[in-house]
């Protein structure tokens, strides 16, 4: 394999890995919003997270300090998801009460107060995000970007505060950066690239080679379900396949994607059937009238970012 094709299949794997912590949550180290068939309505704050809860306990330490972790930063992202349904201030009040609720009231001030930092870092990485200079895919300008993010994340939180909430996520960074500078080092012989790349695998932190790695049992994992449902099994043996494989818990997230993306399939085959019943009942129609009805189907029959899903199936 040469050095190249090592980062192209370094990079489809760590694309692989995002979805794996998703549903798996092996590390709990990235927030989703976790689906409970048992607990309907588990999260009314907004239309999207219906049915949902966090997956990350805010907890406290024997001391009754506030731990601060990658739970807790999970905990804020899951609340940041439902921007764009809330204002920053409606959300930020939600979850304010949620940790009155959930913490003692000297763990809940200062876990209160570190959401509001949290806010004010997401607002500046906006300002981050705008600069020209640090755009493109060349190695040094996602250098540059990861600097820049560390830089405003400095005025934010203490040191103790930014290992806590991000030290998975920067030791994953840096590995992933100073593979992309070797990759494009032209003054590199692929041989010389091939070295560099064992170095840093031999210096990969324990938490990143096992993100790194998981990909892999993900694609064989998928790969022995597509197997089985060829060859007839049911999905009560799938379930139980994944749980000897991984977990209980996890398998029983993977089955809830499963149906998740059934009943998602059987929408876009409804839509689909209507539209075309539509177009062939209404040959006459102009083309502005038709886009329009059109339009008004879509609204009916899926909500906000559902409908930028639309396109790939139209």
């Amino acid at each position: 394999m040469t050095t190249r094709t090592y980062a192209l299949v370094w990079i489809t794997a760590a694309l692989v890995a995002a979805v794996f912590f998703i549903f798996m949550r092996t590390s709990g180290e990235v927030a989703a919003p976790v689906k409970s068939v048992a607990e309907p309505n588990l999260f009314p704050f907004v239309k999207s997270l219906e049915g949902t809860r966090s997956d990350d306990a805010v907890t406290i330490a024997a001391d009754q300090t506030l731990v601060v972790d990658s739970a807790l930063r999970n905990f804020f992202e899951y609340y940041l998801t439902a921007v764009g349904e809330k204002s920053i201030e409606e959300i930020y009040a939600e979850t304010a009460r949620e940790l009155d609720r959930k913490l003692k009231p000297a763990a809940a001030a200062e876990a209160k107060r570190l959401w509001g930092r949290y806010l004010d870092y997401k607002r500046a990485l906006l300002e981050v995000e705008k600069n020209a200079q640090l755009a493109g895919n060349a190695s040094g300008a996602v250098r540059a970007r990861l600097e820049a993010m560390l830089q405003v994340r400095s005025q934010f939180f203490s040191a103790a505060e930014n290992k806590g909430l991000f030290g998975f996520d920067d030791a994953y960074d840096l590995d992933a950066v100073a593979r992309l500078e070797i990759d494009q080092d032209t003054n590199l012989s692929v041989e010389q690239k091939r070295t560099r790349m064992v170095a840093l695998d031999a210096a990969m932190p324990v938490a990143v080679r096992e993100a790194r790695e998981a990909p892999m049992v993900v694609v064989r994992l998928e790969e022995s379900v597509v197997k089985m449902r060829s060859e007839g099994a049911s999905e009560d043996d799938i379930y139980r396949m994944r749980a000897a494989a991984i977990s209980p818990e996890a398998a029983a997230r993977l089955s809830e994607v499963d149906r998740d993306e059934s009943a998602w399939k059987s929408r876009i085959d409804a839509y689909l059937a209507e539209q075309h019943r539509f177009i062939a009942a209404n040959p006459a129609l102009s083309e502005s009238a038709r886009q329009t009805a059109l339009q008004q189907l879509r609204q009916s029959r899926f909500f906000g970012d559902e409908q930028k899903r639309l396109a790939a199936y139209e």
